[in-house]
């Protein structure tokens, strides 16, 4: 997985009744764009995230 600042993270639910968690990443500590993420949540909350296969990036351009 790679991403840039600016790209959308989302996070679907694992468990039943648990929605997406949506959020933007601030900042890329990994080389060429991997991991970790620093992502600021839609609910203000910010952490350092390693992405699993829940997780999708979506560019801020409409590509992957």
């Amino acid at each position: 997985m790679r991403a840039s600042v600016g790209d959308q993270i989302r996070v679907h639910g694992r468990v039943v009744g648990l929605g997406e968690r949506h959020g933007e990443i601030v900042e890329v500590r990994g080389e060429d764009g991997r991991p970790p993420y620093l992502v600021r949540f839609s609910d203000g909350h910010e952490g350092l995230m390693f992405p699993g296969p829940d997780c999708e990036v979506e560019s801020r351009t409409g590509t992957e």
